[in-house]
């Protein structure tokens, strides 16, 4: 067992550490061999459970679990940053301090959702949510006592053990709900998988995690630390809420369920690579931003090599994605799902734009700037979420996704300018990607239009429903 304080940091060179450049490289391996392995078991999973299940469970989980994103962005102190950057990420009072927040936080969480279910059942008029709901939150409560074994080991980089246990955890939880979803080929489910995936990883992390384990305690500085930085990073995970779930909230409403539960299955294949991407940069750059030097231009190249690999990487995985969607629909799901092809197209033509700055706010974040990472986040939901309602209303699900794509546009000089000053604006891969985005994006709309055009009320793609509200 490792101490959660001795952490061999690797001989140094000229720029950036080179034990942390290592480590680096082998915790965005662990990532993204996690993060694929992962979406590989739900992509099998969902496969099977759109056999078992109907398109109106989907869509009734994507409403559950929108409201599940929501109460854990609306309140969420950012924890896990916190001990990535503080000086103090290695100290026991710190981390103690930052489980305790973590506890309480999680047992808000969920009484939050067991008030909120039934509203939120009124509102949607799906009766369903009010029991899923509280259930479902269950992981919640449970995700609150993970230990802090988990901060430390991203903070380092030492990833491999985490991964192991993450997989065997999301294994463990998908076959359970694939057993639940043969019996009962009910919603129910769902429901009953996450909250058997949060339990099988509390006990392994546990169990498993090296380090020193954690007690209750309150130490005044420590809260003072988490809560001063926590408060910028609670309004961010706001924005946050409305860049990652504005859409399924709105179409909640907008769409039929069934409707709502093919665009959720689009969505879950598009997301993909953009995913993968925030995952990896959220758990690795913000070290490698922590100990890079200023004004050292062996560090600058090392960051801009980096910086390119990641964009070129999920670009070229959208791009793919974006233009055979509707092919990949079409061979793994039958016809009642196929709508989601165009889906796929449009999202991943979008988010082509996002990811060439996907990697700049972790700067920010790394050094202490949460109030910058705020500002940015706040500006890319308010420029999203208008596009995104604007075309909607106008141009339904195809004109949601065409604001979208304007508002990014309109985002980037905001980004920049963050990037700028702190010292890691880099113009030229900027310039380079976000041409190459906008083109193979619009490549991609015309190479599958008869699948992009069914987006357009009234062409018979089933994407129906009310009004906008």
């Amino acid at each position: 067992m490792m101490s959660g304080t001795q952490i061999n940091e690797g001989p140094q060179e000229s720029g950036l550490p080179n034990g942390i450049l290592s480590r680096a490289a082998r915790g965005s391996a662990w990532t993204a061999m996690s993060f694929v392995a992962a979406q590989g078991f739900r992509l099998i999973s969902n496969l099977i459970l759109t056999r078992l299940l109907f398109p109106e469970a989907f869509g009734i989980m994507a409403l559950v679990t929108m409201l599940l994103v929501g109460l854990t962005l609306f309140s969420d102190m950012g924890v896990g940053p916190a001990i990535m950057q503080s000086k103090r990420g290695d100290d026991p009072d710190f981390l103690n301090t930052a489980w305790t927040v973590q506890i309480l936080r999680g047992a808000g969480l969920w009484l939050a959702a067991c008030a909120l279910a039934y509203p939120a059942a009124l509102f949607y008029n799906q009766p369903m949510i009010a029991q899923l709901l509280p259930v479902a939150s269950l992981s919640l409560l449970l995700a609150g006592f993970e230990p802090t074994r988990v901060d430390t080991a991203y903070r380092h980089l030492l990833l491999g053990r985490l991964t192991a246990l993450d997989l065997i955890a999301t294994l463990s939880g998908i076959a359970l709900m694939l057993v639940f979803a043969a019996i009962t080929r009910s919603v129910w489910a769902l429901a009953f998988g996450g909250v058997a995936t949060g339990v099988m990883r509390l006990a392994l992390l546990w169990l498993f995690m090296p380090g020193q384990g954690n007690r209750l305690r309150w130490e005044r500085a420590a809260g003072h630390e988490l809560l001063h930085f926590g408060f910028w990073i609670f309004l961010s995970s706001v924005c946050g809420f409305l860049v990652s779930q504005g859409d399924r909230a709105v179409f909640g409403k907008y769409l039929s369920i069934e409707g709502l539960g093919v665009y959720n299955i689009g969505a879950f294949l598009a997301m993909f690579p953009i995913m993968l991407g925030s995952s990896v940069t959220a758990r690795v750059l913000i070290p490698i931003y922590r100990e890079h030097p200023e004004n050292d231009p062996a560090a600058a190249k090392r960051l801009e090599r980096i910086r390119f690999f990641v964009t070129g990487g999920l670009i070229g995985v959208l791009g793919f994605l974006a233009l055979t969607g509707p092919l990949i629909v079409n061979l793994l799901y039958d016809a009642r799902y196929h709508s989601a092809g165009g889906v796929m197209v449009a999202i991943c033509a979008v988010q082509m734009i996002v990811v060439v700055f996907l990697t700049y706010d972790q700067a920010a974040l790394a050094q202490g700037d949460s109030r910058g990472f705020f500002v940015v986040s706040a500006a890319k939901a308010m420029l999203q979420t208008l596009g995104f309602l604007v075309g909607a209303h106008f141009m339904g699900l195809a004109g949601a996704m065409l604001g979208q794509a304007i508002g990014m546009l309109i985002y980037v000089p905001i980004i920049a300018r963050l990037a700028w000053r702190h010292r890691v604006w880099d113009a030229r891969h900027d310039l380079v990607y976000l041409a190459i985005a906008c083109s193979f994006g619009l490549f991609a709309i015309w190479f599958n239009w008869e699948h992009v055009y069914l987006l357009f009320p009234g062409t018979g793609g089933g994407f129906h429903g009310g009004q906008l509200p």
